[in-house]
């Protein structure tokens, strides 16, 4: 089962959470040989999706990854609540499993500057 973590996007700036991954016992979960790949949609059956950039920390054996959205793609985001995931896949056992999924408040820009 999924964790629940509400986040929280600043339109228009560059986002990035880092979460350390445990598996069931409370351990660290080496990510070596996993994939990760996470969504925000608007609502659960929206066609329309932004990616996560997914970046695994080194070393992988820390178990720790980043959720990066950059500020071109928060900018095109309207402000408002919206559904997210990640999901990671063991290529070893090919074994997927949903780590954590919650609610992603895009808070509206009121700063536009050059280079946003």
């Amino acid at each position: 089962m999924a964790a629940k973590a509400n986040i929280v996007i600043d339109q228009g700036t560059d986002f990035a959470t880092t979460l350390t991954i445990r598996d069931t016992n409370g351990n660290i979960l080496d990510l070596t040989g996993y994939t990760a790949a996470a969504q925000i949609r608007k609502h659960y059956t929206s066609t329309t999706a932004t990616n996560f950039t997914i970046q695994f920390e080194t070393p992988r054996t820390g178990g720790q990854l980043t959720l990066k959205l950059d500020r071109l793609l928060t900018a095109n985001l309207e402000a408002g609540r919206y559904v997210y995931d990640l999901e990671i896949l063991d290529t070893s056992a090919n074994t997927k499993s949903r780590l954590i999924e919650g609610i992603a408040t895009v808070t509206p820009q009121v700063t536009f500057t050059e280079g946003s």
